[in-house]
C-alpha cells in the first residue's frame, strides 16, 4: 500500500488549521488535533487524521457545533453528567475526563456520563489524562450503529470501545483499549483499501451468513460482537457492548442502541431519537484511594514482569502486555515521521483547497 510520511508537526500544524477553519477556538482546535495526532503516532490509523475529513463532512450537515457550551448538567460530589452541546467529542472528552479527576482529587474517584456529543476519537488519549495524577483512568463512548448482537440480523450496536489505563513504576502504563466487536470498523476500511479479505467471524452478510469480504458493510451486512458466534463467545462480547451503551447513553440521555447517529454524513440521523448526539463514560480513581500509590506501582512493575517472562508457545512471539505496541509505535513514530496512506492524503488535499489552506 502506497503511502508518504510526515513528520508530527506538520500534520498537528494541518490539522489544526482546518478545525480553526471550521469555526474552532485555538484552544479547540489545538486540543482537537492532539487527540487526532496522539492515535496517528499510536498506530491506531483509523482514528487520526484518516478521520478529519469525516468531521468536516458532518459539520457541513451541521451535526457538529464548533462553538459548543459544554457544561455540567447534574452532579453528586462523585459523579456528573455533562452536555457536550454538538460539539466535537475530541473536545467535549477530556472535558468531561477533567471533571472526573477534579471529583477524584476531592473524593477519591469521579464518574462522568456524557450526552449531545460526537466521535471522541481514541478511548486511550482520555483515560491516560487520569495517570498524570497516579490515578486508574476510565473511557468508553457508544458509535454508529453497525454491529449485531448475537443471534440477531440487524445493526443494533456500536463497535463501543472501552479502555482502562493503569500507571505503572519503572514500566509504562497498562493500556487496555479495544473494541467490543470483533474488530473494530477501521480495520475493515483497511482491509478494503488494500484489497484483502477480512478473518472469518468478523461480518456477516445482509442474510446473517459469515463473510470475509470486507465491503458487506456496504451491501447491508453487520459487524459481529467480540467472539464473532455464540459457540466462541459472542455473547459475552454482546454484554460488554451493552455495558458500554448503557452506561454512555441510557445514563447519560444520549442515543442509543440503533438510534445512536451515524459517523458518516451520508447517512442522516434517526427522525425519532430517543436522546441527544452520542454518549461517553468517563471515570477516575485514586490509586492511594485503595493503598499507597509507590505500592501499587510496584506490584503492577512484578505483574508486567511476570506476564513478559510467561512461557510462550513460540519462541518467536512473546506476551504482549496491553499497550506496548501502541507505546512502541508511538516511540518508532516520534523519530521516523507518520506514514499517511494515498487515499488518506488525497483526503487532506481536498480539505486543504476546500479552506484554502497549504497542503501537506
Amino acid at each position: 500500500m502506497a503511502y508518504k510520511v510526515f513528520a508530527e508537526d506538520q500534520l498537528r500544524r494541518f490539522t489544526v488549521s482546518v478545525f480553526e477553519k471550521m469555526g474552532c477556538s485555538p484552544q479547540h482546535a489545538a486540543l482537537a488535533a492532539d487527540v487526532l495526532l496522539k492515535s496517528d503516532l499510536r498506530g491506531i490509523d483509523s482514528h487520526g487524521v484518516a478521520r478529519l475529513s469525516g468531521y468536516v463532512r458532518l459539520w457541513e450537515k451541521k451535526r457538529i457545533n464548533t462553538t459548543p457550551s459544554i457544561r455540567v448538567v447534574h452532579e453528586t460530589p462523585t459523579t456528573a453528567t455533562v452536555d457536550g452541546d454538538a460539539g466535537l467529542g475530541l473536545v467535549v472528552a477530556p472535558f468531561a475526563m477533567k471533571v472526573a479527576i477534579e471529583k477524584a482529587e476531592k473524593y477519591g474517584s469521579g464518574w462522568v456520563s456524557v450526552k449531545n456529543s460526537n466521535h471522541f476519537g481514541i478511548a486511550g488519549y482520555h483515560t491516560m489524562l487520569a495517570l498524570e495524577k497516579d490515578m486508574i483512568g476510565f473511557a468508553m463512548t457508544n458509535a454508529s450503529p453497525l454491529v449485531a448482537p448475537t443471534f440477531a440480523n440487524e445493526r443494533m450496536l456500536g463497535t463501543n470501545p472501552m479502555c482502562y489505563a493503569f500507571p505503572a513504576g519503572k514500566y509504562p502504563p497498562v493500556i487496555v483499549d479495544m473494541a467490543t466487536s470483533a474488530a473494530a470498523n477501521g480495520k475493515l476500511e483497511i482491509a478494503q483499501r488494500s484489497g484483502k479479505p477480512v478473518p472469518d467471524g468478523w461480518i456477516q452478510d445482509k442474510d446473517g451468513n459469515p463473510s470475509t469480504d470486507p465491503h458487506e458493510l456496504k451491501k447491508g451486512g453487520s459487524l459481529l460482537t467480540l467472539g464473532g458466534d455464540r459457540d466462541h463467545g459472542s455473547h459475552k462480547g454482546f454484554g460488554l457492548s451493552a455495558t458500554v451503551d448503557i452506561l454512555s447513553a441510557v445514563l447519560s440521555g444520549a442515543n442509543y442502541g440503533p438510534w445512536v447517529p451515524p459517523f458518516v454524513a451520508f447517512l442522516e440521523p434517526s427522525a425519532n431519537p430517543v436522546g441527544e448526539g452520542i454518549g461517553h463514560f468517563l471515570g477516575a480513581m485514586r490509586v492511594d484511594g485503595f493503598r499507597p500509590v509507590d505500592e501499587f506501582k510496584s506490584h503492577l512493575d512484578n505483574w508486567i514482569e511476570r506476564f513478559k517472562s510467561a512461557v510462550p508457545v513460540s519462541e518467536d512471539q512473546g506476551v504482549i502486555i496491553p499497550g506496548e505496541p501502541e507505546l512502541l509505535a508511538e516511540q518508532e513514530r516520534k523519530v521516523s515521521g507518520i506514514p499517511i496512506i494515498d487515499a488518506v492524503c488525497g483526503d487532506l488535499d481536498e480539505l486543504a483547497a476546500r479552506f484554502g489552506i497549504g497542503g501537506l
